[in-house]
């Protein structure tokens, strides 16, 4: 006669012997309350797995265990199940199906850091900071964050409907979004503002996003610039070497950019600019807002604390752990807290953020011809002028299709620009630097 129960307490004996081996260093106490926990935990397990109603998988119940565990720790950590574990692979490549937002745990409610520009969730009008109450007509209270992104991804096509609450206009409002590929481009909006004042938008930190801000300052060197304006708003951050590789573009070698403090020595550490020979000394200023976060914060506390630039907008988001992700033998892992990293001059802004050096409350401005316009005479003549368009398009198409592609592109940049040029916080920061070159005048 078989014995399942046996085989559970041999699965019980191999996981405590492992357990063993992986806690080594520990001290005496630590180790004998571990394993004086472990085998609690092993005798749940062998109890649920004889006792409970419906036959479960050994891997179910350990996952499950493993997902409540890491869930237990803070909002950033989690199991990940190995379909999960590729997915976040995935994402650091650039591209993956869902909404395109950035979401985390803050004060209990799932909250978006950040959407992504373009997304469909960017332009559903979602925004940093937006509180999701409810996917679906599931409550988010007391659902994981990993759970949360499982629901809001899917097929694209798809729709998801998400209640949301957003603080700032003490309202609930609901919002149809339907999925889409999401795909990142890392730099965008390359030019020149006005008085050789260069601007670019830095939207993620991924594979080859260095690369990509690189060749994107060389182009302004090209232009002319010698003045700069960096855009992190809405930038959730990504991965942590890429955050410090393109600090090192603009802080000499020897200049703090991060440092970290864990747990164990091993993970304290102070990182220090290595660039010697591609250094951007041009006036700067950094564009922040609630958006920015994680590799935002550290780019914009090291400029800030070397007195590298200056920070214009509103304060950051304030997510300032650092997360590494640890392969497991079967194809799964954990995304572990393992440290909190601190600006240069030492300070945390873990759940604080970071506050600009010019505050500039972001202001959308309306269309100076449509300011007496309301409700449905907007629309009719949006509807009018967008039908002119249409029909331009479609006769200069007949002509000549290829003429028509570089009009379109030319029109694209024309309209990026001139909303650039009426953007509050953008002008405050062209304000700055303008400030800078009459102050470096008068120093001479």
């Amino acid at each position: 006669m078989k014995k399942p129960w046996l085989k559970i307490l041999v699965g019980a004996a191999i996981l405590l012997s492992v357990t063993r081996l992986a806690v080594s260093q520990m001290d005496k106490q630590t180790k004998d309350d571990l394993y004086s926990k472990i085998e609690l935990f092993s005798y749940a397990l062998t109890t649920v797995q004889t006792e409970y109603v419906d036959k479960i998988p050994a891997k179910d119940l350990i996952y499950n265990a493993l997902k409540g565990m890491l869930a237990g720790l803070d909002p950033h950590s989690q199991f990940l199940p190995p379909e999960e574990y590729t997915e976040l692979k995935t994402e650091t490549e650039g591209k993956f199906g869902g909404l395109g937002i950035e979401i985390s745990v803050r004060d209990g409610l799932l909250t978006v850091v950040s959407p992504i520009e373009d997304s469909p969730a960017w332009k559903a009008g979602v925004k940093a900071g937006d509180r999701i109450v409810k996917i679906e007509k599931e409550l988010t209270r007391d659902l994981s964050l990993s759970d949360a992104v499982k629901k809001l991804r899917g097929t694209p096509g798809t729709d998801v409907h998400l209640t949301i609450l957003r603080e700032s206009e003490y309202r609930i409002f609901e919002l149809k979004i339907t999925r889409g590929i999401i795909e990142y481009q890392d730099v965008k909006n390359v030019q020149i503002l006005e008085d050789k004042i260069g601007y670019i938008r830095l939207t993620e930190f991924r594979e080859g996003s260095a690369k990509a801000f690189r060749e994107g300052l060389e182009q302004l060197k090209a232009l002319g610039a010698d003045s700069l304006i960096v855009d992190l708003r809405n930038n959730p951050g990504g991965l942590l070497n890429i955050a410090i590789e393109i600090t090192e573009d603009f802080l000499p070698k020897g200049q703090i950019i991060v440092s970290t403090k864990g747990r164990r020595t091993s993970q304290n550490s102070i990182t220090y600019s290595n660039n010697d020979d591609h250094l951007i000394a041009w006036p700067m200023v950094v564009l922040i807002n609630e958006g920015s976060a994680s590799g935002s914060e550290i780019f914009a506390g090291a400029v800030k604390d070397n007195k590298r630039a200056i920070l214009v907008g509103e304060k950051s988001f304030g997510k300032g752990s650092v997360q590494s992700v640890i392969p497991m033998p079967d194809g799964s892992g954990l995304r572990l807290t393992t440290s909190k990293y601190y600006t240069p001059s030492g300070i945390s802004i873990h759940e604080i953020g970071i506050k600009p050096d010019v505050e500039v409350k972001y202001a959308a401005k309306e269309d100076e011809d449509d300011a007496d316009l309301k409700g449905k005479e907007r629309v009719d003549k949006k509807k009018k002028i967008e039908k002119v368009f249409d029909d331009v398009k479609k006769l200069e198409a007949e002509k000549n299709p290829q003429a028509t592609q570089k009009t379109d592109k030319a029109k694209q940049d024309k309209e990026a620009r001139e909303a650039l040029l009426s953007d509050n916080q953008v002008i405050a920061g062209m304000n700055v630097l303008k400030g800078v070159r009459v102050y470096e005048k008068m120093g001479k």
